[in-house]
């Protein structure tokens, strides 16, 4: 039908025609009047089958199954799908009037049910059956495997599958048989309980009962010896009767064993064929891949040895692009450090030359360089650094204090300053003369001789005051 199509959520449209190269499969599509659409379902349907199989121990049985099997969505197994089972079994397009679920159901029912009864029944063959009755998950995988292998092919997919109980076919009875087997086992046990039981009273009774039939059997000892005795002479004649009747079976057997050797021999001959042609083409078959191979180990060397090869050019190319960046880079730290360097130094030179110049105007300021270097001295508390620099050179010394007064003060006396410059004179000189050993010239001044330290100490003692450097105590 022309128009645009749309399909339910579990189907697909399959386009055909003209414009579509094999086929075309979407959820949705315009179809024109040179193309042809159909609708496949991929809804899982269930069902039953009920196969009979042989074990390798020749037991025949029943095997219910049922399996739910459906078109795989994937467009690999939906092409396969749509290309192999849509349309009806003798190969002609669907009706019209058929829903997606009933399209081609019955033939891809058909198909399934012959792969999976051959796909078991090769299974079965080669289990017994208490490997079935054992190792019931690995037999069911076995068959989902084997048989979704098969299905592949055709973009079928199995979801599930449930192998019922197994059951006994028409005519065999051997599940009827187990079960009575384990019935009549717990009911053996039962019995061998009750007659041990029973034993241990029947004991005593035989007891009672064995002596009886012991003078009984004394009696028909005697009788039975010449039983006996006729019993063996019948048979001596059935034993040679016996002995004919085996020689003659012997002879029919050997002719039996000869038979079936040959045939055993024509069999082994014929296998052996086989085996040699299966050999000789295993033998080409592994001289093939050999062959292949070492054409591959053969292209993987080389590659190998191209790849090395461009991994040692380039590392090579980089090893000395890295050292060439490591000379530059070091030319131009070298550079830079002495750019640095110099204007560090130019910029030292100008910062002295304008801390000079601006030493020079201070200068000026203060009156000349005496003036600004008493200034520097104050600023750097070089006065206070020199006294504490003396004070720690004599201290622990005992220096001699000299004590000396020039008059009153506040006297008007126009000759005060000359008068008391040349009181202090001597006393100034006695002072460094005491202190650094120098005296004074000859010409100046005439020093006095030294007073012992000891005679001044006792007249302090006294309480009289001493002369020092010629002058007396205090006015």
């Amino acid at each position: 039908m022309v128009g645009y199509h749309v399909s339910d959520a579990n189907s697909y449209i399959v386009v055909t025609g003209g414009g579509v190269e094999d086929v075309k499969i979407v959820k949705k599509a315009w179809v024109y009047p040179w193309q042809k659409a159909n609708v496949i379902s991929i809804s899982p349907f269930d069902f039953e089958i009920a196969l009979q199989a042989m074990t390798i121990e020749k037991l025949q049985f029943s095997l219910p199954a049922v399996f739910t099997i459906g078109p795989d969505d994937e467009p690999s197994a939906l092409r396969k799908y749509a290309m192999l089972l849509t349309g009806n079994a003798d190969g002609t397009p669907a009706s019209r009037g058929a829903t997606p679920t009933q399209t081609g159901r019955a033939h891809v029912q058909t198909i399934v049910k012959g792969i999976i009864e051959g796909e078991t029944r090769v299974i079965v063959s080669g289990m017994t059956m208490e490997e079935i009755f054992k190792e019931r998950q690995m037999f069911k995988t076995k068959i989902i495997e084997n048989v979704q292998t098969e299905l592949d092919q055709f973009g079928l997919k199995i979801y599930n599958a449930n192998v019922k109980e197994l059951q006994d076919t028409p005519g065999s009875e051997y599940f009827q048989f187990l079960s009575r087997k384990a019935h009549e086992g717990a009911s053996n046990q039962a019995k061998v309980d009750v007659a041990n039981a029973r034993m241990i009273g029947e004991i005593g009774e035989a007891e009672k009962r064995g002596r009886t039939r012991q003078e009984i059997s004394k009696i028909d000892a005697q009788t039975a010896v010449l039983e006996t005795q006729r019993k063996s002479e019948k048979a001596t004649a059935d034993a040679e009767l016996s002995t004919t009747q085996t020689k003659l079976n012997m002879q029919i057997k050997l002719a039996q064993i000869q038979a079936s050797r040959q045939a055993e021999s024509k069999d082994a001959e014929l296998q052996r064929d086989v085996e040699m042609r299966r050999a000789e083409m295993e033998l080409e078959r592994r001289r093939a891949t050999d062959l292949v191979h070492a054409k591959i180990e053969r292209e993987s060397a080389q590659q190998n040895a191209d790849a090395k090869f461009y991994t040692d050019t380039k590392g090579a190319d980089g090893t000395l692009y890295k050292q060439k960046q490591d000379a530059e880079a070091a030319y131009f730290r070298a550079t830079k450090e002495a750019e640095a360097r110099f204007f560090a130094k130019k910029k030292e030179a100008e910062g002295i030359t304008e801390m000079a110049r601006a030493y020079g105007q201070m200068a000026t300021v203060l009156g000349g360089p005496q003036g600004l270097l008493q200034y520097m001295m104050l600023q750097d508390n070089t006065y206070e650094k020199l006294a504490k620099a003396n004070a720690t050179a004599i201290h622990g010394l005992q220096p001699k204090i000299s004590v000396w007064n020039t008059g009153a003060e506040g006297a008007a006396d126009a000759s005060a300053p000359i008068r008391n410059l040349f009181q202090s004179l001597p006393p100034l000189l006695s002072t460094v003369q005491e202190q650094t050993g120098i005296l004074p010239p000859s010409w100046m001044a005439q020093m006095p001789p030294q007073v012992d330290n000891a005679a001044e100490r006792a007249l302090v003692k006294k309480g009289k005051n001493p002369v020092v450097n010629g002058n007396g105590g205090p006015h």
